[in-house]
């Protein structure tokens, strides 16, 4: 019997070991790779980083994010190498926010057809295991620019991150001027707007970056577009140098960092992001994501400002809620497509670019 109880007990211990390495394996089915910048950086990879840890807490799936070696300056075989590293621990599907993954995108899903992709502002790659998620960026830019002429303000600024090479950053900061266009026509008003993406390539913060903003602020413009990932921090320090600086925040809502946000120019990446893991995850990949583009915007809730943390007191949520009404159906339909002059067709808004 002693005999008997020793081997059960024996058993026993294996099983529990064997239990205790799975749980503590690196294997995690679910991976996010940014391409550069931080993943905490308040705006376009932490909104991305929210919906796949927030579908996978609420479905009980293992996750893991990988940032590419060289931070800032990445190279497409650093993003390999971070994408090939997330399918050695494991990854059934890979998240990839930013235009930049691309190269390493095709590459990587070529070798691996079993692994799935989804291409974050991207496009369709011709590749059955990879679907994309782009935004009406345009649309809430135009929102933004609308609400803060609405508001009362005349000068206006806009900073952007990609060196303008970024086309979700170049159709948010065309957006902008035709709302600010827009708003300026219905209240008879001129409007002066400085656009620049200088410092802005690698959407990090800068002292450069910093003290251009704050000339801005200094020279009178009164509420700055930052539209860039952490350049935010930037565009933060110049403004606090300044009683009366505003703010217009992007991608996520982002008045929590600061009292000077007064808005800011959102897009559904958490929401959508869960939406398409769901959609794996439910066997839908080959019926409906399998080389598709989904390009969403306020039809889809995907774009617009948010309400529940209003700072803007002339231009109230009843009439933002009406001006999105008619974008929502067609009736104002803002232009994607990003000319090579932003400057020319605007009849109320001087734009100055800085380069």
């Amino acid at each position: 019997m002693k005999r008997i109880i020793g081997i059960i007990l024996a058993i026993l211990m294996v099983a529990g070991l064997t239990a205790i390495f799975a749980s503590c394996s690196n294997s995690y089915e679910i991976a996010l790779v940014t391409d550069v910048g931080q993943l905490m950086d308040k705006g376009f990879n932490q909104g991305t980083w929210e919906g796949v840890e927030g579908y996978a807490k609420a479905n009980n799936k293992t996750y893991k994010y990988y940032q590419p070696a060289n931070g800032s300056e990445a190279t497409d075989n650093d993003r390999i190498a971070a994408m090939k590293q997330a399918i050695t621990n494991g990854a059934k599907i890979i998240v990839a926010p930013g235009f930049l993954q691309e190269t390493a995108m095709k590459t990587v899903a070529k070798d691996n057809p079993d692994v799935k992709f989804v291409f974050v502002d991207g496009w369709a790659l011709g590749l059955d295991n990879v679907t994309a998620i782009v935004y009406k960026e345009q649309e809430s830019g135009y929102l933004a620019g609308y609400a803060a002429v609405m508001e009362g303000y005349t000068k206006l600024g806009f900073t952007g991150g990609g060196g303008g090479a970024n086309p979700a950053v170049n159709r948010f900061g065309y957006g902008f001027i035709q709302g600010a266009d827009a708003a300026a026509a219905e209240k008879g008003v001129e409007v002066e707007m400085r656009y620049s993406f200088k410092y802005g390539e690698t959407f990090s913060a800068s002292t450069e970056l910093q003290t251009q903003i704050a000339g801005w602020y200094a020279d009178g413009t009164e509420v700055v577009f930052s539209c860039g990932g952490s350049m935010f921090s930037s565009v933060l320090s110049a403004a606090s140098e300044y009683e009366n600086a505003k703010i217009i925040g992007v991608d996520v809502d982002q008045s929590g960092e600061s009292e000077k946000v007064i808005t800011s120019a959102v897009k559904g990446l958490s929401a959508s992001v869960q939406k398409v893991l769901g959609q794996f995850y439910d066997g839908k990949w080959d019926a409906e994501l399998k080389d598709t583009a989904q390009n969403l915007g306020a039809a889809e809730d995907s774009t617009g400002l948010p309400t529940e943390t209003w700072r803007l007191k002339n231009f109230t949520v009843d009439q933002y809620e009406e001006l999105l009404g008619k974008i929502k159906s067609g009736d104002i339909v803002p232009v994607a497509e990003v000319p090579e002059d932003v400057t020319a067709g605007f009849e109320h808004v001087t734009v100055t670019v800085e380069k």
